[in-house]
């Protein structure tokens, strides 16, 4: 049962984390819906440069459905892929916690920041972008830990 648990969190990962990819994808065709949600000093850097995001949507997208497509297929070279998705939902958990979290002490005003901020970019990043990170990293972390005794077992599918 324990792989069938697994293999939900990992699915739920997988939807947060292509939704994320998605995005950077549509962002990359020129798409701006949403584009303000992610500050203007972001959106600045990638002005004439949204080619960029071609190869963010692919990372994103890949690292959201290969840890799902191992769970079901078998892990290759098991500790190092599984340690490395280990590594990417605790910078997933770690990136997006912190930011939430400062995102919504900016927005309610217990945190000033001396210049000012970008509204529509903070409550993007308070309200949507980053817990979407943080909701990537721990369901990828719980499938991690859920199935973390499959993992081993390189080339055999989960039942």
């Amino acid at each position: 049962m324990r792989v069938g648990r697994a293999r939900l969190w990992f699915t739920i990962a997988a939807i947060a984390g292509v939704l994320h990819g998605l995005f950077s994808l549509y962002w990359a065709t020129g798409g701006n819906w949403l584009v303000s949600t992610l500050g203007t000093q972001l959106t600045e850097t990638f002005d004439g440069k949204r080619w960029l995001l071609y190869p963010v949507a692919a990372a994103k997208i890949a690292g959201a459905l290969l840890p799902l497509y191992w769970t079901l297929r078998g892990w290759p070279a098991q500790r190092f892929w599984y340690w490395l998705c280990w590594v990417g939902a605790a910078g997933l958990i770690i990136w997006g916690g912190i930011n939430t979290v400062t995102g919504n002490l900016v927005l309610s005003g217990l945190v000033k920041p001396a210049g000012g901020y970008d509204r529509d970019g903070m409550i993007g990043h308070a309200w949507l972008w980053d817990p979407l990170f943080l909701v990537w990293g721990i369901t990828l972390a719980v499938g991690l830990y859920l199935g973390r005794r499959t993992a081993g077992r390189a080339g055999r599918p989960a039942r």
